[in-house]
């Protein structure tokens, strides 16, 4: 006889009864493959747009005492009502439309939470995650002896990579002695950098003069000939130089830093060479576009999102070591009722070398659907949706009444509606108008950016869905917008 579940908690029972979870569970697949194909379709509004206000009157937090039995109900509005990033007229930020098989693996990872700060309770995901790990690093080219980790985002994934390299090239113990150990430390960042670059070195302690910013070219790329005078300009400040950082995929354009002329730099000098490659490392991918990363294999250290270009939900961030012994030496600290004095260097206990101690099953996902899809898949999403860009970028050009900011590097185009009859200082209130129009309306979604002083349309070519004809609809939603 099975014995029964907490009998004088039969609410308790029910919430854990294996039947009423394959009953929901179908339901819900049902429902989320049902919005799938709608959304595909290009059915209904990109975002059901809402103020603020009105979410929280729709989502009020007066929670029953007792079950009401309405979590179907609840969560199909919660589907309506939320962005849909499968719409192929989602072309905002870098935020993937992730694949349903990566989807059903969250599924898994969520119920059997197994944490992974320690092999014993994560050893399906630690062994997933060394060998995706790898896997990673040997698409990149890095040599073998390299390592990594995965965790939560680019943020914490830069902030890592910059603590192994404080500890690497610091000259001084800044984990155990703390910032005001030695002298004060900055990076060479490319002035596009993102803004996780600038607030790591805040939190490490460094203040402003943390970075130390490294002029860009008209394509919003690195400038190799400024660096030497970035660094001598640091020194002069009192400040001792540690890394470079430059980008495989910037943000607000989506460009690739020369990487082979800042590595050269990095050896002259002795300094660690940094690739945030959040967006643009998966370029590695595609025959066609692995060119844009040349030079990445000769760096230090190297961050990139799955949850970007490889259709993963967000997030998983790899964060991949030219020598995977220095993944150890970002958080050198030991906790003894996890690790219990023993081995401190050992692959298997990931919180060793993660920000996060509980962590969730993040290579599950990314293994599963590289094992079952196939990596030709992921490199033919790649080469795809950067030609996608390149097309839409020509498009642009020969229609008398847009404007292109830069040839796109990768799957990131920014641009402007320049109808005639608009003075010259009208431009940059119309681009706002213009996406608010779009947005609240629900025909596309996309975002906004300044560069060079004045206010830009910026699209991500994400969604491997989005055809041309998805775009020349969003040229003539603009059009008639006006």
């Amino acid at each position: 006889m099975q014995p029964s579940m907490a009998p004088h908690r039969p609410n308790l029972a029910a919430a854990y009864d294996p039947e009423h979870f394959r009953r929901l569970g179908h339901q819900l697949v049902d429902q989320l493959a049902d919005h799938l194909a709608r959304t595909t379709r290009r059915e209904g509004p990109v975002l059901p747009w809402a103020p603020p206000a009105a979410h929280l009157e729709r989502f009020p937090a007066n929670f029953p005492e007792e079950p009401t039995g309405d979590a179907s109900a609840l969560l199909a509005r919660v589907i309506e009502g939320s962005h849909h990033l499968h719409h192929p007229h989602y072309v905002g930020h870098q935020v993937s439309a992730p694949l349903p098989l990566a989807a059903l693996c969250d599924l898994v990872s969520s119920l059997l939470n197994n944490g992974m700060a320690v092999y014993e309770m994560g050893p399906i995901s630690t062994a997933m995650e060394h060998n995706v790990v790898g896997w990673m690093a040997g698409v990149l080219g890095l040599p073998e002896g390299s390592g990594g980790v995965l965790t939560s985002g680019g943020s914490a994934g830069n902030l890592t990579a910059l603590l192994a390299a404080r500890q690497a090239k610091a000259g001084f113990d800044a984990w155990n002695g703390g910032p005001t150990a030695g002298p004060p430390l900055t990076v060479l960042v490319p002035e596009s950098t993102h803004y996780c670059i600038a607030r790591s070195v805040r939190m490490m302690g460094w203040g402003a003069e943390g970075v130390t910013p490294v002029p860009v070219d008209a394509r919003y790329r690195l400038r190799p000939e400024a660096l030497e005078e970035a660094l001598a300009a640091a020194k002069r400040a009192g400040r001792r130089p540690i890394a470079v950082v430059a980008s495989a995929g910037s943000t607000a354009t989506g460009a690739f830093d020369p990487l082979e002329a800042v590595a050269d730099f990095c050896s002259k000098h002795d300094l660690w060479f940094h690739v945030d490659g959040a967006h643009g490392a998966s370029a590695a991918l595609s025959p066609r576009y692995r060119h844009q990363v040349k030079g990445i294999e000769r760096a230090d250290s190297v961050v990139w999102d799955a949850h970007k270009l490889m259709m993963m939900p967000a997030l998983i961030t790899a964060v991949l070591f030219r020598e995977g012994h220095r993944s150890f030496e970002a958080f050198a600290q030991e906790a003894s009722y996890l690790f219990n004095g023993q081995d401190t260097r050992r692959w298997s206990d990931v919180a060793l070398r993660t920000l996060e101690c509980t962590k969730e099953m993040m290579a599950l996902k990314l293994y599963t659907c590289l094992s079952t899809l196939g990596t030709k898949l992921f490199a033919d999403s790649v080469t795809d949706t950067f030609d996608l860009s390149r097309r839409f970028a020509e498009r642009l050009q020969s229609s008398g009444d847009f404007e292109l900011a830069v040839s796109p590097d990768c799957n990131i185009v920014c641009f402007r509606h320049t109808p005639q009859g608009v003075p010259t200082s009208e431009l940059d209130a119309l681009q706002v108008r213009l996406r608010e129009s779009l947005v609240t309306s629900g025909d596309f979604y996309l975002v906004q950016t300044t560069l060079g002083g004045r206010v830009w349309l910026r699209t991500t070519l994400i969604n491997p869905l989005t055809t041309d004809e998805d775009l020349d609809a969003l040229l003539n939603a603009l059009r008639r917008a006006v």
